[in-house]
């Protein structure tokens, strides 16, 4: 299953190291279950987007995935692929990039006919073979048909994917310069969010969270002094207060980390595809790993 991350300490910079990958293991072991893809998204203080990302396999170079890249950003989102549509390229990796804004999902939506033809002229933002990325497309086109309010022209283009197309799962992290939003939708997967204080549980420690598997660490010594709220597909330490967003539930994290979410999507897909109906690698890359 692609993992998920996200964090914002707005309004403050924060410098994390990120590894991808981390855990070692047999050559045997990676040939059965590397990913398709590891990617890292954050902002210069000037709001430059940056992205690194690589189609890593177990065939190719791991160098990209283990190395440690210490970078800092107000907001910064992460992402470890395997692959349900679009081949292993990195233009089929997260995160995209559209309009100053970096997105990440993790999920299949099907009916790709149907989305590019609503998408229209917003076509022309697709550069790979993803749903994912048509996903974002139409996000963006949303949000500027909703006058730039982000998170009216999500809820809005999930709506419509809900309502139209069949779906797996669309749990997905969008970040801006100063703000992050956060979408579980429907029951599929998880998404949990963490608010976490300067000093985390105790007041003192850093920020030192590992994924299951080790496939994605992050480190911040500054989080021992600055407050964050993290987004994860999974709780990836033993603070209790890890909240699993509920369905539909829509999370935004402002530019001065007030949170505030709501049911953006009260209802079930029209089209709830199960695990059977997918096609062998979507249904691969959809399992828990």
């Amino acid at each position: 299953m692609c993992r998920l991350f996200g964090m914002s300490s707005a309004p403050q910079r924060t410098r994390a190291t990120f590894w991808l990958l981390d855990a070692p293991d047999s050559l045997a072991a990676q040939s059965r279950r590397d990913p398709d893809g590891t990617g890292l998204g954050y902002f210069d203080a000037d709001g430059t987007p940056h992205v690194h990302k690589a189609p890593i396999a177990a065939w190719e170079d791991r160098a990209f995935a283990e190395e440690g890249r210490e970078v800092e950003s107000v907001t910064f989102v992460a992402h470890v692929r395997y692959a349900s549509t679009g081949g292993l390229a990195e233009r089929n990796t997260h995160p995209f990039l559209q309009h100053g804004r970096l997105f990440a999902h993790n999920g299949v939506v099907a009916g790709l006919p149907e989305l590019e033809a609503q998408l229209g002229e917003s076509r022309a933002l697709v550069q790979g073979d993803t749903d994912s990325e048509r996903v974002f497309a139409l996000i963006t086109r949303s949000i500027e048909h909703h006058g730039g309010e982000v998170g009216a022209g999500l809820a809005a283009a999930a709506r419509w994917i809900a309502a139209h197309l069949p779906l797996y799962a669309l749990n997905l992290v969008l970040i801006t310069p100063e703000e992050m939003w956060a979408l579980r939708y429907p029951d599929t997967h998880e998404l949990y969010v963490l608010e976490r204080p300067a000093g985390g549980l105790h007041g003192t420690s850093r920020l030192d969270h590992c994924g299951r598997g080790g496939r994605l660490h992050v480190r911040s010594g500054e989080l021992a002094q600055v407050p964050a709220v993290v987004v994860a597909s999974e709780r990836m330490d033993e603070n209790p207060h890890w909240r699993l967003l509920r369905p539909g539930e829509l999370l935004h994290v402002s530019r001065e980390l007030r949170v505030r979410s709501h049911i953006a999507l009260p209802d079930p897909p029209a089209h709830q595809l199960a695990l059977a109906d997918l096609a062998d690698r979507a249904a691969a890359s959809q399992s828990v790993h």
